[in-house]
C-alpha cells in the first residue's frame, strides 16, 4: 500500500523551493499515487528554456518500489525514448532506495538532461547520432525543445529557420530534415514538410 502520508510530505518538500530546484509535483486529480512532474531544463544544454512534463505513478510498494516515470514532453535524448518518452535511469530501477524522493528521482532527471549517457541508450537512434554527429544532435535537440517544451507565439516557419542556424554543414542539415520529416511532421503535418524542403 502506497504511504499516503510520506507521499504528502514529499509534495510539501518538492514545491517548497520549485523556484529555485527547478522541479515541481502537482496531484493529478484526486488520486495521489497519479502525479504530474515537472522540470525545467538545465542552463548550457540544448533543452534549456524548455519545461517538460513528467507522469509519475507510484505503485502500491511505494517507497519500497521506484515511481514509474515518463516524458509527456517529446525530447530528443539518448536515455528517453523519442516515441513514447520511457527513460533509462537506474535509480528508476534497480538502484532505487527508500532514502530517495520524488524529488531526488525529478532531479535526477533533470542532471540526465545535461550528461546523456549514450552507452546505456533507451533510443538507440538518438544515441548514434549523439556519438557520430554530435552537433546534429545538438540542432535536432534544441529544435525539439523549442516544438514542443517552449510555450511560444513563434510560427513553425520561423523555428526552423532557427533551428537551421544551429546545424553547421549540409549533410547535417540533410539528416535533421530527414529526421524532422519523420518525428514533427505528425504535429505539424505537411506545412513542416513543405517549409523544411523550402529551406533545404
Amino acid at each position: 500500500m502506497v504511504d499516503f502520508s510520506r507521499v504528502q510530505k514529499e509534495l510539501v518538500e518538492c514545491n517548497r523551493d520549485k523556484g529555485i530546484s527547478g522541479v515541481s509535483i502537482t496531484l493529478h486529480g484526486d488520486d495521489l499515487s497519479h502525479l504530474s512532474g515537472t522540470i525545467t531544463g538545465p542552463v548550457g544544454t540544448p533543452y534549456e528554456g524548455g519545461t517538460f512534463q513528467i507522469d509519475i505513478r507510484l505503485p502500491d510498494g511505494y517507497p519500497f518500489e521506484p515511481p514509474k516515470m515518463q516524458f509527456l514532453t517529446k525530447v530528443w535524448h539518448p536515455n528517453i525514448s523519442s516515441q513514447n518518452g520511457a527513460i533509462c535511469l537506474d535509480i528508476l530501477k534497480d538502484q532505487w532506495s527508500p532514502a530517495l524522493t520524488l524529488k531526488t528521482a525529478l532531479l535526477s532527471l533533470q542532471a540526465l538532461l545535461s550528461a546523456p549517457e549514450p552507452d546505456d541508450p533507451q533510443d538507440a537512434v538518438v544515441a548514434q547520432q549523439y556519438l557520430r554527429e554530435y552537433q546534429t544532435f545538438v540542432g535536432t535537440a534544441r529544435y525539439w525543445t523549442e516544438t514542443f517544451a517552449k510555450r511560444t507565439t513563434m510560427g513553425t516557419e520561423e523555428k526552423v529557420k532557427r533551428a537551421c542556424t544551429w546545424l553547421p554543414s549540409s549533410s547535417s542539415l540533410t539528416q535533421f530534415y530527414l529526421l524532422g520529416r519523420l518525428e514533427i511532421n505528425m504535429e505539424t503535418k505537411e506545412k513542416t514538410h513543405d517549409i523544411l524542403t523550402l529551406n533545404y
